[in-house]
């Protein structure tokens, strides 16, 4: 337990009833924000549980509550990630699930004791927000607070930054979001396809349903090859990433065709992207319950969906400038169209990596949100 001199208490939460406390403190944040939408706590429960997440295989989370009078006014989490030690070899740890009110008092006492939490095992940096790594939603949202968030996407008020940046932090990696608000492919890429596929002799087609492990499998094979030197990487295990694919099979089934995989001449697979309907449209009214009627309304607002999100697109390192992107680009295009899609956002991408920007802003996106991490010394 830690107090400050402005009344703050700051405590572990140890039982059920915190654990409520915790899950339910964002109502208050966002009560009057008609932009935000509720993750659904059942979700939630599941990513907080050790016994449920494979990410608590290799790492460990401390929740904490702020209150003042007795009143919660805050949370933190302490992240203390030891895949990311040893695939970066730096003695960093991570905060997330970060809310508060405005108050610099609220927040400078959560983050003190998430450092106390981290500094105790030896760790010299904090930074975040993750949440609670950066193969999940990570990232402060600092511009672009006029749309919800896309599905899987953070979502944040404008005065956070402001509360870290009193907190000791500085500013470590700026992340942009891309929006294309349309869904007709540019001149010039039917002619430009044509050539990369008989160039290369790549094909593409939709994710297997009926092999899904292997299709799992050869992502992993991807995604791992392609990420490797990015910065803030860290590779899924086998079990993180069977457990995403279990928790997004249910969506990729309903539209396996926004699952894009790129296969060489010989068949071995070179690339992939992965693309989601924006299910958050569908989950706002839902307000983070299924149940009683969360579902239904859930189901129903699924036919207001018309845009997607592009989660990832990616390519072994011998299939680079080779026009594969390009490929790949012109297929979510045509799906889009097929599916009654009108464009859809791509996020994040490192505010640097110009390799990724450069194509997307040929294709006619824009920036339209920025997300920021923050370091603080410990």
């Amino acid at each position: 337990m830690i107090k400050s001199p402005d009344h703050i208490q700051v405590d572990p939460v140890r039982d059920r009833r915190g654990l409520r406390a915790f899950l339910h403190f964002p109502y208050r944040v966002y009560e009057n924000d008609p932009h935000w939408v509720a993750p659904l706590l059942i979700d939630q429960r599941k990513l907080l549980d050790p016994a449920r997440h494979p990410f608590y295989e290799h790492s460990e989370l401390q929740t904490f509550l702020a209150y003042r009078g007795g009143q919660v006014v805050g949370r933190i989490a302490a992240i203390h990630n030891r895949n990311h030690i040893r695939h970066h070899e730096e003695q960093v740890g991570f905060f997330g699930f970060f809310e508060a009110i405005d108050n610099p008092a609220v927040a400078v006492a959560l983050f003190d004791s998430a450092a106390g939490w981290l500094r105790e095992r030896g760790l010299t940096a904090m930074r975040g927000p993750v949440n609670p790594s950066t193969n999940d939603p990570a990232g402060l949202l600092v511009e672009g607070f006029d749309e919800s968030p896309y599905i899987m996407m953070t979502y944040n008020p404008a005065y956070y930054e402001n509360l870290i940046l009193g907190a000791g932090f500085e500013e470590s990696t700026a992340m942009v979001a891309y929006i294309i608000r349309h869904n007709e492919a540019p001149a010039y890429m039917p002619r430009l396809a044509a050539k990369i596929t008989a160039r290369t002799g790549v094909t593409l087609r939709p994710i297997r349903m009926t092999e899904f492990e292997k299709e799992l499998r050869r992502i992993r094979h991807i995604y791992n090859a392609a990420w490797e030197k990015n910065w803030g990487f860290v590779p899924m295990t086998d079990a993180e990433l069977a457990f995403m694919a279990h928790e997004l099979k249910p969506i990729v089934k309903k539209d396996p065709e926004l699952v894009i995989m790129a296969d060489s001449a010989e068949g071995e697979p070179v690339g992939f992207s992965l693309s989601l309907k924006n299910y958050n449209v569908a989950l706002k009214p839902a307000r983070g319950r299924l149940l009683p009627l969360g579902l239904l309304k859930v189901l129903w607002n699924t036919r207001r969906i018309d845009m997607v999100r592009v989660l990832t697109l990616g390519l072994v390192p011998e299939y680079r400038g080779k026009g594969i992107d390009t490929l790949l680009y012109y297929r979510l295009f045509q799906t889009c169209v097929e599916k009654g899609l009108k464009g859809g956002e791509f996020s994040w991408v490192l505010e640097d990596n110009h390799a990724i920007r450069k194509p997307l802003e040929r294709l006619g996106g824009e920036i339209y949100k920025r997300y920021k991490l923050y370091d603080r010394a410990l």
